[in-house]
């Protein structure tokens, strides 16, 4: 990721696991009533072999309801150790919180301390070839031409004639023709097809060759909160040569772990992730990801860190202000209605040439200073009395309806109810006072900044610890 700057200062709009495949996947603070989106079927590939443990073999696990066929990822049966609720989510049996702390404890827990999570139910995609920067930059708005090796940037996939964002994403350069690229596992079918048919249209003209890798499997950790990098440091059999103090935020290295039976495994780490606060996402090979996990956990004691599921992930990521694909975001909404002008970078404003762009790029510039504007915005909010679920309708000074809820629930940080949404432009200002219908009550809600709670990314300064 790249070096601290306002497009990720303002990363508002982190990868979930939420997609729009068949409709939405449910927000995880309404998990208990959990909606699936279309389950993934695996592909059948050849499992990559390592002389430190079996292969990961993908299963599927028992069905909740009838017709669904739920894949696991490598470390479903640690969960199931830790006493881990699971859920259907993204078409994975996903943990949404465990035994020995409730959902509202977990959200604490990880600001104040450290947190697990585990990710794996992401996609995560290699392209590479002499032609990998430019495809991507048909794609999406991001200047990836101008990224450094082992920067990131948020991006979306665009899609043409409309700018609608077919998916959020961090693509990240880790190598002068190839980029690592993260997507939404609710999302999966969605994005493969839309990868693979401009691939083939890229690659059947007359272009620098361009190919597509998934990492099948692959293992996905997020370690979050301020004792982080403490954690991280623990476990690195270099940590002199890597310098973690050195990894800002948005960027990313490849570096060696110490394994509980002795060995090591290389993996990519991350700078940033989806709760606001300071920690780190480790891509790591499937074989490797429940020793990885095992040797975070078993250096930093329970006292440090904990396992955390998606019920804490959403609350924190909207305390963060950042986006649940399917919910703040879909195929319909443009990057400048959603409140992410910014991710269009500076020369693409200029030279355009992406997907969608004749329809964004008139959109930056606002209707109050002569440009085309939007006819919608997504904001904040802070509603009293009971919280605001998506939805919801929100209404103006004679309840007429002004916008709808996408996302809501109670910050345990503020003791306050908060969400996000879409109003008409014009009333997006801070301060705004708006109502939102809640059991057909009329609700306050005044628009607010976000993120409703500080940002904590290590940017350099004080100790990240």
């Amino acid at each position: 990721m790249f070096s601290p700057s306002r497009r990720l200062a303002q990363q508002a709009c982190r990868l979930t696991s939420g997609g729009l495949v068949r409709t939405s996947q449910p927000s995880c603070c309404a998990l208990s009533q959990a909606a699936l989106s279309k389950p993934y079927i695996a592909r059948t590939i050849p499992s990559r072999q390592s002389s430190r443990a079996a292969p990961y073999v993908p299963t599927r696990a028992f069905a909740s309801k009838a017709g669904e066929d739920l894949a696991r990822t490598p470390l479903y049966d640690l969960h199931l150790e830790h006493g881990a609720k699971m859920v259907p989510f993204g078409g994975f049996s996903m943990p949404v919180q465990y035994s020995d702390l409730g959902v509202g404890e977990s959200h604490k827990w990880t600001r104040e301390k450290a947190s697990l999570f585990d990710v794996s139910h992401m996609v995560q995609y290699h392209i590479h070839g002499p032609g990998a920067t430019a495809f991507l930059e048909t794609l999406t708005p991001s200047d990836l031409a101008s990224l450094p090796i082992h920067q990131s940037t948020l991006s979306a996939l665009l899609h043409p004639e409309t700018g609608g964002i077919c998916d959020d994403t961090i693509i990240t350069r880790i190598a002068d023709d190839k980029f690592y690229m993260v997507l939404n596992a609710g999302c999966r079918d969605k994005d493969y097809a839309f990868l693979q048919l401009n691939l083939d249209a890229w690659n059947s003209g007359n272009q620098p060759r361009v190919d597509l890798t998934q990492l099948e499997y692959q293992g996905l950790i997020a370690l979050q909160g301020p004792l982080a990098a403490e954690i991280l440091e623990s476990v690195l059999v270099e940590p002199e040569q890597v310098k973690l103090k050195d990894l800002y935020f948005g960027s990313s290295k490849y570096v060696t772990l110490a394994l509980p039976s002795g060995a090591s495994a290389r993996v990519l780490v991350s700078r940033g992730g989806y709760t606001g606060e300071d920690g780190f996402e480790i891509s790591v090979e499937p074989e490797d990801a429940r020793e990885v996990t095992a040797q975070l956990l078993q250096q930093a004691g329970p006292e440090k860190l904990r396992l955390a599921g998606l019920g804490a992930r959403d609350s924190l990521r909207l305390e963060a202000g950042m986006c649940l694909y399917g919910h703040d975001l879909d195929d319909s909404t443009t990057p400048p209605e959603a409140g992410l002008g910014w991710i269009v970078a500076k020369s693409r404003r200029e030279k355009g040439g992406f997907n969608g762009a004749e329809v964004v790029l008139p959109q930056l510039k606002p209707k109050s200073k002569g440009g085309k504007g939007v006819e919608r915005r997504r904001v904040g909010l802070v509603v009293e009395g009971a919280p605001a679920r998506e939805g919801a309708v929100v209404v103006g000074e004679g309840d007429e309806e002004v916008g709808k809820i996408t996302s809501g629930c109670p910050s345990p940080t503020l003791g306050k109810n908060i969400a996000m949404g879409y109003v008409k432009d014009g009333l997006h200002k801070s301060g705004t006072e708006l109502g939102v219908l809640v059991r057909g009550k009329r609700r306050k809600a005044v628009v607010t900044k976000m993120p409703f709670v500080p940002s904590r990314y290590w940017k350099g300064g004080a100790s990240p610890a």
